[in-house]
């Protein structure tokens, strides 16, 4: 896989309390299965940097940064919310997590790589600009859009997110910036509340801002009809110069967090169809990033099939095989409902 990278940092492992789903175990066990299988020997690795403050309140304010980091250095285990959690290291895995999204995005546009999983944690799609939640300190794809933006020129990103949970931070960022594309699956209603299809931007930003709410029971033909039929026409109408993916696996059916029933091979298909909308429209520039995903057998598998459609290789079967062969729930009028807000043909 030589034009497919990889960014990690042991640093990520030393954020964790004992018994939170959120854990230092999710990227071991997606580490030792990427490493037994000898697939991330075939990855060029990127060197993860720390992001600066600069580079942090591009996104954030100074007050959240520095609630984050003062948390951290009063040493022993502090609580956000109910959720989200620091302890002493916490800060530096945080801005070495943001910082190494950042390197892979700068690495895509220097001509490195066209495409890179940044293998880290904690996720960060649910810190909004003034508030780290739901289990996020900082926003790791919302900084890279915004460095890509304000300090490397680009004019149009999009972010596709496909976590189970609405990335409402994500959102709050560019909400007024038709700069960025949003574009977002997720269970609904569910945590954090947000993500309804009516919420759509505003100013600049009206209609940059894509919801596709999807009710508890949904697996790989709702959310592939999401894909092909929404996301594939909204890429190509906004015509992005990179496309960024806030990578959660937990609508997996395995997930403990949800109820929805993907597949690993679901997310193969999604990976591949990214792949493919990203060779059309920005030159493969494709840059995936760790957010949920909570199954620790259901997770490595889930990031290895991605791996393999970024890199063009057919899906290796996994042993947790399609899931439960049941009938989703009714969708057309969600599907119809967003075509039209969004002027797509029905």
């Amino acid at each position: 896989m030589p034009n497919v990278g990889y960014v990690y940092d042991p640093v990520y492992l030393e954020h964790g309390v004992p018994g939170h789903p959120e854990s230092p175990a999710r990227l071991r066990a997606i580490i030792t299965h990427l490493e037994s299988g000898g697939l991330l020997a075939s990855l060029r690795q990127i060197a993860a940097r720390d992001a600066t403050l600069e580079e942090l309140q591009l996104v954030h304010s100074p007050e959240m940064v520095e609630r984050v980091r003062r948390a951290a250095e009063a040493g022993g285990e502090h609580w956000l919310d109910v959720d989200t959690y620091v302890v002493s290291r916490s800060y530096l895995a945080a801005i070495a997590a943001t910082g190494a999204v950042v390197a892979a995005a700068d690495a895509i546009l220097d001509g490195d790589l066209s495409s890179v999983f940044c293998l880290v944690r904690p996720p960060g799609h649910h810190a909004t600009p003034s508030t780290a939640m739901g289990f996020c300190l900082f926003n790791n794809v919302a900084i890279a859009a915004a460095h890509l933006l304000e300090r490397r020129g680009l004019e149009r990103v999009a972010i596709v997110d496909f976590d189970v949970h609405h990335g409402n931070g994500t959102q709050d960022a560019f909400y007024s910036d038709g700069r960025v594309l949003y574009f977002s699956t997720h269970q609904y209603p569910f945590y954090p509340g947000t993500g309804a299809a009516e919420e759509r931007g505003e100013g600049e930003g009206r209609g940059a801002i894509v919801n596709v709410p999807l009710p508890a029971g949904c697996g790989d033909s709702e959310y592939l009809r999401a894909y092909e039929e929404v996301c594939a026409p909204l890429l190509r109408r906004f015509q992005p110069q990179v496309v960024l993916v806030s990578a959660g696996f937990d609508a997996h059916f395995a997930d403990p967090l949800a109820q929805m029933l993907v597949s690993t091979r679901g997310y193969y298909r999604i990976a591949t169809l990214l792949r493919e909308l990203a060779g059309e429209l920005c030159g493969g520039w494709l840059l995936f990033a760790l957010e949920g995903g909570y199954d620790l057998r259901a997770l490595p598998w889930s990031v290895r099939a991605c791996l393999d459609a970024l890199a063009g290789e057919p899906f290796v079967e996994d042993p947790l095989g399609a899931g439960p062969a049941v009938r989703g729930p009714e969708t057309a009028e969600i599907f119809s409902a967003v075509k039209l807000m969004h002027g797509l043909e029905l």
